[in-house]
Formats: C-alpha cells, structure tokens, sequence
C-alpha cells in the first residue's frame, strides 16, 4: 500500500464515521445525556467492535455471514432486540428524571458497563461485517504482500481515526447540550428522544434483508 492509498483511505473513512449511524448516535446521545467520559468509554467499546469486525473481515469470518442467511437473521435480530432494550432503558430514565431520582446517582456509570455497550453496540450489527468485507478489500494490494495483514492494517487506522473522531463529537456534544441538561424537564424529554432513536435504529435493522 502506498501513501496516497492510506491518505485516501483515512479521508473516506473520516467521512464514512461522521455519517449519521447507530453508533454515531449513541456516543452523542451518551454524551448528551451523561459527560464526554461516558461518551469516550462507549467510543472505545465500538471501536473494539470494530476491530473485531477487521479481524473477522481479514480471516474470512465475514464472508460466512454473507452467505449465510440464517446467520444474518440471528444477528440482525439480537442486534434489533439490544437497541429496544437501550430504548427502554431511556425511557425508564427519562420517568427517574421527571422524579428527580436520577440527579445524583442514576446518569453515573461503570466505565466498563458503558465500554461494554459499545461493543455490544457494534458487534450487533451485521451491517458493519459486510461493510468491512465490501470496503477494505478496495484499498488492499496483494503484490504488497499478505491481504490479510493489510486489512488488518486498515482496520487500525479505521479503529484510530473513528476514536478520534467521536472523542471531538463527544465533548463537543456534551459542550452544547450540558446547559439543557441541567433543566430536569428538557432532561426527560432528551431521554424520551433517545428511546425514540434507539427504537427506530432498531426497527430500521430487523427491517434489513439478507442481499
């Protein structure tokens, strides 16, 4: 792979992360919601994800889900079932905040129990295996040596950059939506909106079919 290919690579990849998607949203939603840690601990549980997805790309685990339809299904349904569960978890929070009972302890979580939802979040959706398996082999060289280790590679620089870019959309959510935060009326309906997104996100997923 030379220079130019990398640079164009991080740039599509760059625009490709900063597109309105599930996780995207769930690291603004988080940020909104909670703090930028929040947000950045989520960042990185999706960005392990995706690592997972790289790897299971470059060893051909993804070409499985590809051709296998109930595979797909399987996953596409529990990916589908975990983002009712966040959608019902907002709600339950957005009825805490109309009793005040969140203030203090109930927007406070383990940072593993939020990084734990990022790759819950990402590993969930088949949609990310078949992107990698379509988008990685395009910038992959096999007379620069093993594919694998290539895609591998690629799915570094993916991992690096889709970090970084969350971080900057998660302070600078968390910078615009602190003050409305801080009113618990505007707080229960940012909660009921997340359960909307979070429902929506997974109504459009169980929508998906097997191509």
């Amino acid at each position: 792979m030379d220079g130019t290919n990398l640079l164009t690579f991080t740039g599509i990849s760059i625009m490709l992360t900063l597109m309105p998607g599930p996780d995207i949203l769930f690291v603004i939603t988080q940020s909104i919601t909670r703090n930028p840690k929040d947000g950045i601990a989520v960042a990185l549980g999706l960005c392990t994800g995706l690592m997972v997805h790289t790897t299971a790309a470059a060893l051909g685990v993804s070409a499985v889900l590809y051709h296998s339809s109930l595979a797909f299904q399987t996953l596409k349904v529990a990916g589908a079932l975990y983002l009712f569960y966040l959608a019902w978890q907002s709600l339950r929070e957005a009825g805490a905040a109309h009793t005040g009972s969140l203030a203090v302890e109930g927007r406070k979580r383990p940072f593993f129990a939020l990084y734990r939802k990022g790759i819950l979040m990402n590993l969930l959706n088949p949609k990310v295996s078949l992107f990698f398996l379509a988008f990685l082999p395009q910038f992959v060289s096999p007379e620069a040596g093993s594919v694998s280790v290539q895609m591998i590679l690629l799915g570094v620089i993916f991992m690096v950059q889709a970090f970084l870019v969350f971080a900057v959309v998660s302070l600078a959510a968390h910078r615009l939506g602190r003050n409305f935060m801080a009113n618990v009326a505007v707080s229960r309906w940012v909660d009921r909106g997340k359960a909307g997104i979070y429902a929506l996100l997974g109504a459009r997923l169980l929508s998906m079919e097997h191509q």
